[in-house]
């Protein structure tokens, strides 16, 4: 199945949405944010208060989370032969008084707050009923021909100066996809830490609807949940200095392996999925069964249902101005980056109240 031409898929994954969306769907439950539902999310809005859901970009800090992400690198631009920052136009011309600032990022694009992509993770699977399972994303897409990256290491990672060519793209699935439909819908708060805590603790399908009951938190198609259990505030408190040994044993994580759990995913109609955690899930999950995923709630919502899933949120704020006020609900804001190609982007999200 390497032709361009042929179908992507002849059978697609047990409980999946593929083709429920149209053959050649790229946003999946995205497609449940309709107009209704954001009007429902405007309806929330009683305060005009705003709480920004973002970390400082540069947290949490070096790569213990993640050793091949790093902080962002900021550096000016290039003006003749000189940085172009706190540049004087008189330079060029006594008469001018500007003083200009013009500056570039490097950004591992999955380092602080963030979404996932569709492309990010997708799975071994017999597509075409051969018997052979074969590497796929969500709705059949396929590497290389519709996620294409290069072969060699020289073409990934940081540049090294002078080489301006992109080695990658998601030609399907690609993160521009999310931006182009805005994401701004109706916001529900699980609050996890008020339950949890600040231990670690795997929370299951039984757990999680004990939170949900005696909160009095519904989940309504198309919503777009948010899980709060108070690590990304512990990273913001060690300002960029994390501790790998304290954040192993901090706050609550989803048990991916809880097939009750990943039911309620699907039957919830939840239309993203996001965490002030590192993965929302457990990683690494519990032992599996046979050949199967490390990331089986990723694999389930990204691969099967096309549920994006955003990571290090900072939810704190809005959880405790919620849980004080008796709510669950908000307006929630939160495009990616438009950037064609990239399969994950940091986002700064905007919750109305």
């Amino acid at each position: 199945m390497n032709d361009p031409q042929a179908p992507r898929w002849l059978h697609r994954p047990p409980g999946s949405t593929w083709g429920d969306f149209g053959p050649d769907d790229q946003c999946g439950r995205l497609n449940l944010i309709e107009p209704e539902q954001v009007r429902l999310g405007v309806a929330e809005v009683r305060e005009g208060r705003t709480f920004c859901l973002s970390l400082p970009l540069d947290l949490p800090g070096g790569n213990v989370l993640n050793p091949r992400r790093h902080p962002p690198l900021l550096r000016p631009t290039l003006r003749s032969d000189g940085p172009n920052m706190n540049y004087r136009l008189a330079a060029q011309d006594p008469s001018h008084t500007d003083v200009i600032c013009d500056d570039l990022a490097v950004l591992h694009l999955q380092y602080s707050t963030q979404w996932d992509g569709l492309a990010h993770v997708g799975q071994l699977f017999d597509a075409d009923g051969d018997g052979v399972p074969e590497p796929r994303y969500y709705n059949g897409f396929r590497p290389d021909l519709d996620v294409r990256g290069p072969l060699l290491a020289s073409d990934a990672g940081v540049p090294a100066r002078g080489d301006a060519r992109s080695t990658s793209k998601a030609l399907a699935l690609g993160i521009e996809r999310m931006a182009e439909r805005c994401v701004q819908g109706r916001g529900v708060m699980i609050d996890l830490h008020a339950h949890c805590g600040d231990a670690r603790e795997r929370v299951g399908y039984e757990r999680l609807m004990r939170v949900l009951d005696a909160d009095r938190v519904t989940v309504e198609r198309g919503d777009m949940v948010c899980l709060h259990t108070g690590f990304a505030q512990r990273l913001l408190e060690m300002g960029g200095r994390p501790e790998a040994e304290v954040l192993e044993h901090s706050c609550a994580v989803l048990d991916g392996r809880d097939e009750r759990l990943l039911q309620w995913i699907t039957d919830s109609g939840l239309a993203v999925l996001v965490a002030d955690n590192y993965a929302v899930e457990a990683f690494p999950a519990q032992p599996g069964r046979g050949a199967c995923a490390v990331l089986p709630l990723h694999e389930h919502c990204l691969f099967r249902l096309g549920v994006h899933l955003g990571e290090l949120w900072h939810l704190t704020p809005l959880a405790r101005w919620l849980r004080a006020q008796g709510r669950s609900r908000f307006l929630l804001t939160a495009p990616p980056l438009r950037l064609p190609g990239a399969v994950g982007s940091p986002v700064t999200p905007v919750a109305t109240v």
